[in-house]
């Protein structure tokens, strides 16, 4: 079964920068996005900037968590991007009309809910890669909400 993107990430609206699931499994997942000057964050010429890369590849590692979620019958929560270690870029930005193939390899996952994603973003001339740190915490409403003084 398919869903759509809406239906499988935490976010809403424009902030919803992956534009399709091309596959996944149990281990990972390969998503596009097309770059276009009139979306969010999209530079004056049109182009993203590359560190847009990191928000793309922890959008590919939710739409994953997302589908496993909707799959066996649960509900897609909230998560945590933590931190990315190894980014590496051959390019200062991604060019506007770009078709950006996202995916993300599930390398650890333990029981609590920490989680290590190799990811990486590929089209003509361009290749990025990072280990993405990410967090799904049991109750995340205990991350969310204020507590009173």
């Amino acid at each position: 079964m398919t869903w759509p993107l809406a239906d499988l990430l935490p976010h809403a609206g424009d902030m919803i920068l992956l534009d399709a699931i091309d596959d996944w499994d149990e281990e990972s997942i390969v998503a596009q996005a097309r770059v276009a000057g009139d979306r969010l964050f999209a530079l004056p010429d049109g182009s993203w900037p590359v560190w847009l890369g990191i928000e793309l590849m922890a959008q590919a590692v939710a739409a994953y968590a997302g589908l496993r979620a909707k799959n066996s019958g649960g509900q897609v929560q909230l998560g945590f991007l933590l931190g990315t270690r190894k980014f590496d870029c051959n390019v200062t930005h991604f060019p506007v009309d770009s078709l950006l193939c996202i995916w993300a390899r599930r390398s650890l996952e333990d029981d609590n809910g920490m989680g290590v994603f190799e990811c990486g973003i590929d089209a003509d001339n361009i290749e990025v890669r990072a280990r993405l740190n990410v967090f799904r915490p049991v109750d995340p409403d205990s991350f969310t909400k204020e507590v009173a003084p």
